[in-house]
């Protein structure tokens, strides 16, 4: 079954495209990241009562889903390396984006996680559940002194907080890498990570990434 699965990935990969099940776990992760930013900032400015807690119960709701696509995404990509494409052999620039690369990461495992823990620190103000609809439990915090755990959540509040303005640099400068890309250098990184559209149907099919050292215009074209 394995070897069926990366056989199909690599026919994707092979032609400098990411597998359809990398993609969903990008676009569906980056709406969710957005989302809960968003989100995220409206909870924090409500006054305290009964909606705000409704507003953080639907952050964790959407949190949850996050770390476990994480998991997910990080099992995939041990299973079934991305392509090499035209942004793997720009040097520095290659440098820094895997370096944004893992700081992603660390923020789709450290964001859900800070939170879990403030929720599960704090006197039980209600049960989480994953997507709105799957109990969660909470950590198993009850047992520590009432001092240990305000010293954990806040902790966790401040991971929590820093990792976000991390995040809030990550994203444009991930958006704004991937247009120079895919406009200035004609790189094929965002073509890679599209839906497929045959070349009959593109209407920008006139327009190809750079050729690579040591490849010809037509294979390139044909990519």
């Amino acid at each position: 079954m394995l070897k069926q699965i990366r056989a199909w990935a690599r026919s994707h990969t092979e032609r400098d495209r990411y597998s359809p099940v990398g993609i969903a776990f990008h676009w569906v992760m980056a709406f969710l990241v957005l989302f809960q930013l968003g989100w995220g900032w409206y909870a924090s400015r409500m006054p305290v009562g009964g909606d705000k807690l409704h507003a953080y119960e639907v952050h964790s709701a959407a949190g949850l889903p996050v770390l476990l696509l994480a998991i997910g995404r990080v099992a995939w990509r041990l299973i079934i390396p991305g392509p090499v494409n035209d942004a793997d052999r720009q040097g520095l620039q290659t440098d820094a984006a895997y370096a944004i690369h893992y700081l992603f990461y660390a923020c789709f495992f450290g964001l859900p996680i800070s939170g879990w823990v403030m929720w599960s620190s704090i006197a039980a103000p209600g049960p989480l559940y994953l997507a709105g609809v799957i109990p969660w439990p909470r950590l198993p915090l009850e047992e520590l002194p009432v001092m240990t755990r305000w010293v954990l959540m806040d902790a966790a509040e401040d991971v929590h907080h820093i990792l976000v303005y991390l995040l809030l640099l990550a994203v444009p400068l991930h958006v704004v890498a991937a247009l120079k890309h895919h406009f200035w250098d004609h790189h094929d990184v965002l073509r890679g990570m599209l839906p497929e559209i045959p070349d009959a149907e593109d209407p920008r099919a006139g327009l190809r990434h750079k050729p690579r050292p040591g490849q010809s215009p037509e294979r390139s074209a044909a990519d």
